[in-house]
């Protein structure tokens, strides 16, 4: 028997429980534990105990909005190609001080990085998945891999270099004593 697990009974409206049904059939979720889980996950990594709802949430103290990515494709193709890594080493500045003050985590730091990733992921920058000095990114949020870059760059303090452009963007991180 499975110590200091306990059972709890959710009743769910009709409404409710219907969807969720129709999420497990058609494949997009495994199970009602599954999913729980992963809405609890979420509720954690996004602090959205925090939540006005509807329409205010937070992630620390930064505000967050749901916005999907054409809409940042549109405004990313406002900025000049020139200024693009510059605008992405400013989103990264941003990224990261919002980690260090919302969650205390100091993206500068490799043995951060997992955390840091989890994170990304959970707020729908894509997946970020490592391999020793390679970073393989599935369907980054960034489709201009050099505001990509300038946003990894200062995002996790070290240079990097675009072995691809496109996803699965695979880039290849230097070494800390490279980034000054």
């Amino acid at each position: 028997m499975v110590k200091n697990h306990r059972r709890t009974t959710v009743v769910l409206d009709r409404k409710d429980r219907e969807f969720l049904e129709g999420l497990i059939r058609s494949g997009k979720e495994t199970g009602i534990k599954p999913f729980i889980e992963k809405m609890l996950d979420i509720y954690r990594n996004m602090a959205i105990h925090d939540w006005r709802y509807p329409g205010e949430c937070y992630v620390g103290a930064s505000r967050v909005a749901f916005i999907n990515q054409e809409s940042i494709s549109v405004l990313t193709e406002m900025i000049p190609p020139g200024k693009r890594g510059e605008a992405g080493r400013k989103l990264g500045e941003v990224h990261k001080t919002a980690l260090l003050t919302g969650f205390g985590v100091d993206s500068g730091k490799e043995e951060s990085w997992d955390e840091v990733f989890r994170r990304l992921s959970v707020l729908g920058y894509g997946e970020i998945n490592r391999r020793d000095n390679i970073l393989v990114l599935k369907n980054p949020i960034f489709g201009d891999v050099a505001m990509l870059i300038g946003f990894l760059e200062t995002l996790l303090g070290r240079p990097m270099t675009a072995k691809t452009t496109v996803s699965p963007v695979v880039v290849e991180v230097g070494r800390a004593s490279d980034s000054g």
